[in-house]
C-alpha cells in the first residue's frame, strides 16, 4: 500500500512484490513527490521520499521492474534519457513518453549534426593549414631556383597543389598523370617541404 502525505511517500508492509503492485507503488510515489526536468535543457527525473528505508524499498522495486536509478540522500534520480522514457512508460504516461522521445530524438540529432560539423570544420582547417605550409615551401623553392632541380613527379604534384590550394590529398592524387593514393601524395609533398627546409 502507498500512503502519500505532504508530498512524501510512505510504503507500508501491506505491499507485495507483484509487478502490478510494484508499478502502482512507483506511480504513486512519482505522483506524490516526483518531477521531470524539461528535456530540452537536461535529462533529470527525481523522486523524494521520507526516509532511507522507503528509498531503499522504492529502489528495489524499480530495479526489479528493470529501471536503473541512482540515489542521493533521500532522493532517487535518473539522468539517462532512455531510462526516463522507460520509467514514464512504466507508470502509464504514454503521452508524456511520446513528447519526451520527440524532444530527445531532436536533441540527439542536433548533437550529431553539430559533432559532424565540428569534425568537418576541424578536418578542413587541418587541410587548409597543411596546404598553406606546402604552398609556402613550393614558392620558396621557386624563389631560390631549386624548383627546376626537383624530380618530375615532385614538380607535378607541386604544380597541382598551387592550382588547387583547398583540395584534399586524395583528390590531388587523382589529377596526376599516373594517379596515386593519399599516402603517396602526402609523401611527395613532405619531400618537397624537406627540400625547401634544406640550407
Amino acid at each position: 500500500m502507498v500512503l502519500i502525505q505532504n508530498k512524501e511517500i510512505y510504503l507500508t508492509s501491506e505491499t507485495n512484490g507483484k509487478e502490478e503492485n510494484g508499478k502502482a507503488i512507483v506511480r504513486g510515489a512519482f505522483m506524490g513527490s516526483g518531477s521531470v526536468n524539461n528535456p530540452e535543457k537536461e535529462y533529470h527525473l527525481e523522486i523524494n521520499v521520507s526516509n532511507q528505508q522507503n528509498r531503499d524499498k522504492l529502489v528495489n522495486i524499480l530495479q526489479t521492474l528493470g529501471i536503473c536509478v541512482k540515489t542521493f540522500q533521500l532522493s532517487i534520480y535518473i539522468k539517462e534519457g532512455e531510462e526516463i522514457s522507460k520509467f514514464l512508460a512504466l507508470i502509464g504516461a504514454g503521452k508524456a513518453v511520446m513528447q519526451f522521445e520527440d524532444i530527445r530524438i531532436q536533441k540527439e540529432m542536433r548533437g550529431k549534426v553539430n559533432r559532424l560539423v565540428n569534425c568537418e570544420t576541424a578536418n578542413l582547417n587541418k587541410t587548409i593549414n597543411a596546404s598553406i605550409q606546402q604552398i609556402a615551401a613550393i614558392k620558396k623553392l621557386q624563389e631560390t631556383g631549386k624548383f627546376q632541380k626537383l624530380e618530375e613527379n615532385l614538380k607535378e604534384i607541386a604544380r597541382l597543389r598551387l592550382e588547387n590550394p583547398d583540395m584534399p590529398l586524395i583528390e590531388l592524387g587523382k589529377l596526376l598523370k599516373e594517379p596515386i593514393g593519399k599516402s603517396g601524395v602526402n609523401y611527395r609533398l613532405k619531400k618537397i617541404m624537406e627540400i625547401a627546409d634544406e640550407k
